[in-house]
């Protein structure tokens, strides 16, 4: 038989009959319940008792699946607590439901794989490769190397600022649960904290569709350099972004949770594969170009008159390797010490990325001979490849390694997409929220929220397939979206710095701590970060504009704009609520 303490003020003699019957809790307890039984994300005191612990009232039958399937659970675990043998879960978990937050997901991530999980959404000297034709034309070669030297400071300053806040409130909300503790009381950080989370969630549904295009281009382009006489069609990349996409989720719902080293292995596979492709380039490609061209070439053919307006947009080509730079934020609720996991992720991908990125980008500048050819080449880093090597197998073998670091992005992207969705719906911030909040103890995952998630990719992949201008600019806007989600905390965090009342929000405690001018500057340039992806990634890449070469990402944003605005109304505007700190 299982007991738990009841609170001292509680008078037995007094307490109607409980026959197993939820509404007789409440009557008893005087907790409000949601219409379906269930608690509500914020405990409110509504009686003698109190606050009680935030997974009280969970059905034992779900606390009992949840048990069974911790190796380290005991009975603590099932009435509510932490679960012996883990000295992180206690104190974190009873973080968040001092913010307010319902505990539902089990820590099982450590510190490397914190770090693994953020390396791999970005993967950063793959996602350099990607960009490569557009910076041909927009400053070419030496666009993107000092590009990629600005974004590293831009993009780390950013790093910075979400690791010091993540220190002290490891959520799975991140930004939009940060600005709304960091407005303190007041109606104003119920609307922006909203705008931040829509932004957050926006722009990572556009990240995974993002993610799964180049992997379709990749698949294709292998298929027609194996065979010559292959003709690609529109709608095999459509098929094969679907194909990808429903594996991916599937792989995220029955064995993600089964399979916890998945995002070391994509860690090690990728760092091992950067180093055997850049060695193998360097010493097998000749001639080499000269360091002329490497480093002081510039090259505009875009139309754009003004070679400091084309370097500002040539800079999302930089930008694309941190894309997805907050994915280990959203993890935090299944990581064992996530105050520390989650900023040593954020500062080991930008880091890590920076260097082989800027090292592998030079190195393959060096190994290419013949540009042309390079940019007629349906998937140009093959082209370079194959120049380099002289030799289709090893060529082909560098292609597959590619392609199976997608794997571990798209697996990685949708994980951290469905988290986010998970949380905002746990906040009852969008429509259908009673769905999206589940949690299947089962499979230890959202799987409603995973499953939303990619009906909304597989649309968003019908949209590539009537418009690649369109889609094209769909994969930006998750860029901007993202990093202004990244500017709204940052900008918070500045204002309390100068005001000099960041003590009241940030615990002097946290683990990690920016001093005071650094920690300014930092959150400076994060903002300063946002203002050129929101003007200058919207400029269309070259002149004159056609329907062909426009930049829809104003066209996007808008229409997000316009859904977020209509979710708030009918929704948003009465039921979601933000955590807060407990004095206000």
């Amino acid at each position: 038989m299982l007991f738990c303490q009841l609170p001292s003020d509680v008078q037995l003699s007094k307490m109607p009959p409980i026959n197993g019957n939820r509404k007789d809790l409440q009557a008893v307890f005087g907790l409000q319940l949601n219409t379906d039984g269930a608690p509500t994300s914020r405990y409110e005191r509504r009686g003698p008792v109190g606050r009680l612990p935030p997974d009280f009232l969970t059905p034992i039958g779900t606390r009992a699946q949840n048990y069974l399937h911790s190796d380290t659970a005991s009975t603590k675990s099932i009435l509510g607590g932490s679960r012996d043998g883990d000295d992180n879960s206690a104190p974190q978990d009873a973080h968040l439901s001092r913010l307010g937050l319902e505990v539902q997901a089990r820590r099982d991530m450590g510190i490397l794989g914190a770090v693994a999980a953020g390396w791999n959404i970005c993967n950063s000297w793959a996602a350099a490769m990607a960009t490569l034709v557009i910076s041909a034309s927009l400053g070419g070669p030496t666009a993107l190397i000092y590009g990629i030297m600005v974004i590293f400071v831009l993009a780390g300053s950013s790093a910075l600022s979400m690791a010091e806040i993540a220190s002290a409130y490891p959520t799975a909300g991140g930004q939009y649960h940060w600005t709304s503790i960091l407005v303190g009381p007041g109606y104003i950080g119920k609307p922006l904290s909203y705008i931040c989370g829509a932004l957050n969630t926006f722009g990572w549904i556009a990240t995974a569709a993002g993610f799964l295009a180049p992997l379709s281009d990749m698949v294709r382009a292998l298929a027609g350099f194996l065979d010559p006489t292959y003709v690609a069609e529109g709608w095999h990349t459509f098929l094969i972004f679907q194909i990808c996409n429903v594996a991916f989720t599937a792989y995220n719902i029955f064995l993600m949770k089964r399979t916890p080293w998945i995002h070391q292995l994509g860690f090690f596979l990728s760092i091992v594969s950067f180093l055997t492709i850049l060695v193998t380039c360097l010493a097998q490609s000749d001639p080499k170009q000269s360091s002329e061209v490497v480093w002081t070439t510039w090259v505009n053919r875009s139309g754009w008159s003004s070679d400091g307006l084309v370097f500002l947009m040539a800079l999302s080509n930089a930008n694309f390797i941190y894309s997805g730079l907050d994915g280990a934020i959203h993890l935090a609720e299944e990581c064992i010490n996530p105050a520390v996991a989650v900023p040593a992720a954020l500062i080991s991908t930008v880091v890590i990325g920076f260097v082989t990125a800027l090292a592998f980008v030079v190195a393959m500048i060096y190994s290419y001979n013949d540009l042309d050819k390079v940019l007629a080449a349906p998937l140009p880093v093959l082209e370079i490849w194959y120049q380099a090597t002289r030799s289709k197998p090893i060529a082909t073998a560098f292609l597959i390694l590619l392609i199976v670091g997608g794997f571990f992005a798209g697996t990685g992207s949708q994980q951290t997409a469905s988290r986010l969705t998970w949380s905002f719906a746990r906040d009852d911030a969008v429509v259908g929220s009673r769905f999206l909040r589940r949690m299947n103890f089962r499979f230890g995952v959202p799987v409603n929220a995973l499953l939303v998630n990619c009906a909304f990719v597989f649309l968003l992949g019908c949209v590539n397939l009537a418009s690649s201008a369109a889609f094209t600019a769909l994969v930006a806007t998750g860029l901007i979206l993202l990093q202004c989600s990244f500017a709204i905390p940052a900008a918070l965090v500045l204002r309390r710095r100068l005001l000099g009342t960041l003590p009241a929000v940030l615990p002097e405690s946290r683990p990690f701590r920016l001093p005071g001018l650094v920690g300014g500057l930092a959150n400076f340039l994060s903002i300063a970060l946002a203002f050129i992806s929101l003007v200058f990634y919207s400029f269309p890449v070259s002149l004159p504009v056609t329907p062909g070469n426009m930049n829809y990402a104003s066209v996007v944003i808008a229409v997000m704009a316009a859904l977020a605005a209509a979710n708030w109304v009918f929704h948003a505007s009465r039921n979601y609520h933000g955590p807060k700190l407990p004095q206000w």
